[in-house]
C-alpha cells in the first residue's frame, strides 16, 4: 500500500508541475498584488458522493475511490459559476491593463493528500479553469495558508473552518448548494450582500435583539450620522470596488463586468440612511441597494441572479437557496447566539 501511495504522491506533483508551467496560460499575479479567492474543493465541484464514502466507510475507501476514478471529472459545484465569472473579469482587466497584477487569483484549498488531488487537477484541466495555486493540506488546518496568500475571501462547505477563518480576521462564508441553481451571467460578476453583521458590524442587530423594533428605529435615527463599524465582508466589497474603479477609469462604468448589491431587511425611511452614509464614509459605492422592510429576500435575489449572496442568518440563506440562489452563511454576530430550532434561525430581523 505504501509504495503505491508514494507513487501516486509523486505522480500528483509531476502533473501539478506541468499544470503550473503551461505556456498557454497567462502568468498568475503575485499574492500580495492579487485579490485572492480561496475555495474548497467541495464547493468548486460536486463531491457529495465522495464525502459520503469518507463519512461512512473511512479514509482508506475514500482514497481508493478517488484513485480509481481519477480520470473522471467532477461535476460543477456551487462556486463553479462564480469562479468562471472571476475569470471573465480577469480577461477584461488584462485587455485594459496588460501589465497589471490587480486581478482575481483563485486558490484551491483541499484537505486531501496530493495523490488524491490528481482527480482535482484533472477536473480543472477538463473545464479549462485558470487555477494555478493549490493547497493540499493533508488534513491540516488551512488558516496558515490563507494568511500566506493574503486571502480576501474564503468559501467552504465546512462551517468549522469558516468560523476559524473569521476568528482570524479572514472574510469567510459557508456555501450552500440549492437543489436547482438559477442560471447566472457569464460576463458580469454579481455579488449581493446583507448589511448588518456582514458588511457592517452587528451593533444595530444587538439593539434589535435586546430591545425590539421600535428601539432599533430610535437608535438608528439618533445615530444616522455615525458610521457603523465594519463587518467581516467589508474588505471583500472594498476589493471589488477597487477593481470596478479600474473599469471606470477607462470610461466603462456602464459596461463594468462587476456589479454589487445591498439586499437588506432594513426599511429605507427609518433605518436606510445610516447604512448608505456608512458606505459613503468608507468611500465605497454599491451599485444597487434594496431595502425590503422585512420582506423575504428570495424573490428579489431571483431577479438579481447573483453568483453569491452573503447573509448572517440561516433563515435568509435558506430562503434564497429555495429560489435557486447560491447563498453563503456568514456565522458572525449576535444572530449566531440566539436559540436555534434545527438548522433554521426562526427569528426574522428587521435590521438585516
Amino acid at each position: 500500500m505504501s509504495s503505491n501511495v508514494d507513487h501516486k504522491h509523486w505522480a500528483a506533483f509531476i502533473i501539478l508541475y506541468k499544470h503550473l508551467h503551461s505556456t498557454k496560460k497567462p502568468k498568475p499575479p503575485k499574492p500580495q498584488n492579487a485579490i485572492t479567492i480561496a475555495v474548497s474543493s467541495r464547493v468548486l465541484f460536486n463531491m457529495e458522493r465522495e464525502q459520503q464514502i469518507y463519512e461512512q466507510q473511512g479514509m482508506e475507501e475514500y482514497i481508493k475511490h478517488q484513485v480509481e476514478h481519477e480520470t473522471e471529472p467532477f461535476s460543477p459545484g456551487p462556486a463553479f459559476s462564480f469562479v468562471k465569472a472571476l475569470e471573465a473579469v480577469n480577461t477584461r482587466l488584462r485587455e485594459l491593463y496588460p501589465e497589471s497584477e490587480e486581478l482575481f487569483d483563485v486558490v484551491l484549498m483541499t484537505n486531501n493528500h496530493a495523490y488524491v488531488g490528481l482527480r482535482l487537477i484533472n477536473t480543472i484541466n477538463h473545464y479549462q479553469l485558470f487555477i494555478e495555486r493549490f493547497c493540499m493540506t493533508g488534513g491540516n488546518s488551512p488558516i496558515g495558508y490563507l494568511k500566506a496568500y493574503h486571502t480576501n475571501l474564503y468559501l467552504s462547505a465546512d462551517p468549522v473552518k469558516v468560523r476559524e477563518a473569521l476568528e482570524e480576521g479572514i472574510a469567510a462564508a459557508t456555501m450552500f448548494t440549492p437543489e436547482t441553481i438559477k442560471e447566472v451571467s457569464e460576463t458580469q460578476l454579481r455579488v449581493a450582500f446583507d448589511g448588518d453583521a456582514v458588511l457592517f458590524s452587528d451593533e444595530s442587530e444587538r439593539i434589535y435583539k435586546a430591545h425590539g423594533l421600535d428601539k432599533f428605529f430610535e437608535h438608528e435615527k439618533a445615530h444616522e450620522n455615525k458610521p457603523l463599524d465594519h463587518g467581516p465582508l467589508k474588505g471583500f466589497l472594498e476589493a471589488l470596488g477597487k477593481l470596478q474603479k479600474k473599469f471606470y477609469g477607462k470610461g466603462q462604468r456602464m459596461d463594468c463586468p462587476i456589479r454589487t448589491y445591498l439586499v437588506t431587511a432594513r426599511s429605507a425611511a427609518s433605518s436606510g440612511t445610516r447604512a448608505l452614509k456608512t458606505l459613503r464614509s468608507w468611500g465605497l459605492e454599491i451599485d444597487e441597494a434594496l431595502f425590503l422592510a422585512g420582506a423575504p429576500k428570495g424573490p428579489m435575489l431571483e431577479k438579481i441572479r447573483p453568483h453569491l449572496f452573503f447573509d448572517d442568518q440561516m433563515f435568509h440563506v435558506e430562503g434564497a437557496a429555495e429560489m435557486g440562489t447560491v447563498a453563503c452563511h456568514v456565522p458572525y454576530g449576535i444572530a449566531q447566539k440566539v436559540t436555534k430550532k434545527g438548522l433554521k434561525d426562526t427569528e426574522t430581523s428587521a435590521s438585516k
